[in-house]
């Protein structure tokens, strides 16, 4: 166990910097002890010292951003992160600090797991039992030679599923639509088909609707579907379990069908839940394109769960995106399964300066910015592009920081600079899906997207 410097020592040290200003090791080792102290704005001005004479240094950059982290700058000590794993993504001590900050931030716990996972991957020393319970995660015991990173288990329930789904997906939002810029259609069109049937379920009993069903996301890449789906969750207080390729398809015949099952019970047990299935495209692909029975049977056994064939998907809210629904088999868009499908294009000028506040909420910016005229050039962004936008413009602003050795706000023209660097990713999709909705659009399926490019067909 370490214990704390005296504080006696500290002072010729003290001295002696004062003598050889220039000596950053010593520096380093200074603000150290008086991090540890818990002195920490003395800290933090020998940290931006010692960066003021090199700034690559990782040492400085974790002690740099630890000290802000005892301050409670979560905001400044993710900026300093960011730029360490950026140039030493094996530091495992600042992936450690890295899921430390994002537990407490309270964003998406899978972010927290894997920064920590990571860290544990590089060095299994650093597991900290707080952090396990606070993710909710509880590592297995390790072989005896100590080798290899820490697995996360988790036990059998009752029903006898295997619970690992608990730790890897299952989570309970803290977002709601009000965390969402703009997509108003999108939000009442979610409303109606999920959220009404489960706020006013007696109501809906009364006409023999259950609470449940699905509702088949789609359009371009980076427009926020996933982030859509959690704030759903969010808006009506169920749990949410995010579902992927990986999460399902296995080698051995047979188990991706019984992951697939086992992912719908447990979504069951837990109701009300949303379950979300990234990339349902590449789970439920239509039967005529599979020349593999496998494919075929998974899809069989999607289907089924869907229907609730075997037990009641009462309270469980089915929700799946995808950027190609031109490749899922029809039987999904029948009538209680996915028969709702809603276009989810690139936001609009209101939506973009929605989104550009969100993503810059927590890091210092300049008071006088005006996002409305940055929205105004970035037409045809998606949400992704808009957080490059922003990430570009943070990038530039701390290679300043770090000259400065003290955190500087962004700026109009950082992120003016950065809209004009970043090129939408969007137009590439709308090339695609244009021919679709021209030249295969049985039922007027996609009209929606004849809409939004102004064409009348």
């Amino acid at each position: 166990m370490s214990t704390l410097p005296n504080p006696s020592d500290l002072q010729p040290l003290l001295d002696a910097l004062a003598f050889s200003p220039n000596n950053l090791p010593l520096r380093r080792h200074v603000a150290g002890l008086l991090r540890q102290l818990g002195r920490l704005q003395e800290a933090e001005e020998h940290y931006r010292l010692g960066l003021r004479q090199d700034p690559a240094d990782a040492d400085l950059q974790l002690g740099l951003a630890d000290t802000y982290a005892a301050l409670g700058k979560t905001s400044t000590a993710l900026v300093v992160l960011e730029e360490l794993l950026s140039s030493h993504p094996d530091n495992g001590r600042a992936h450690l600090l890295h899921a430390r900050l994002l537990a407490r931030a309270g964003g998406p716990p899978d972010e927290a797991r894997q920064a920590y996972q990571q860290a544990l991957q590089l060095d299994s020393s650093l597991r900290d039992a707080e952090l396990d319970e606070q993710l909710g995660l509880r590592p297995a015991a390790q072989a005896s030679t100590g080798g290899g990173p820490i697995e996360f288990t988790a036990s059998v329930s009752p029903q006898g599923l295997d619970e690992r789904a608990l730790f890897a997906g299952l989570e309970k939002p803290t977002i709601d639509f009000n965390d969402v810029g703009g997509m108003e259609a999108v939000k009442e069109e979610i409303r109606l088909k999920i959220i009404h049937p489960l706020q006013f379920s007696d109501l809906y009993k009364a006409y023999g609707k259950a609470a449940g069903g699905g509702l088949l996301l789609y359009g371009p890449p980076g427009c926020g579907k996933t982030h859509l789906a959690r704030a759903t969750a969010g808006e009506v207080k169920a749990s949410f379990i995010h579902v992927g390729i990986s999460d399902i398809l296995d080698m051995w015949m047979g188990q991706s069908e019984k992951k697939l099952h086992e992912l719908f019970e447990l979504a069951r047990m837990q109701a009300p839940c949303v379950l979300f299935f990234d990339e349902v495209d590449a789970l439920a692909a239509n039967r005529h394109d599979l020349r593999q029975s496998a494919g075929r049977t998974l899809i069989n056994q999607f289907l089924e769960e869907l229907d609730g064939a075997r037990r009641s998907n009462d309270g469980v809210l089915i929700l799946a995106a995808t950027n190609a629904p031109w490749h899922l088999d029809p039987a999904f868009r029948r009538p209680g399964r996915f028969d709702r499908i809603v276009l989810v294009t690139p936001p609009d000028e209101p939506a973009r300066q929605a989104v550009l506040e969100v993503q810059l909420r927590g890091k210092p910016v300049e008071e006088k910015v005006n996002l409305k005229a940055i929205a105004g050039l970035t037409a045809g962004f998606s949400g992704a592009d808009l957080k490059a936008v922003v990430d570009t413009a943070v990038e530039t602003r701390l290679r300043e920081s770090m000259r400065a050795g003290r955190p500087l706000p962004v700026q109009q023209s950082d992120l003016a600079a950065a809209a004009k660097q970043v090129r939408p990713s969007t137009k590439e999709w709308f090339a695609t899906a244009k021919n679709y909705a021209l030249y295969s659009n049985e039922g007027g399926t996609y009209d929606d997207i004849l809409t939004y490019l102004g064409i009348k067909k």
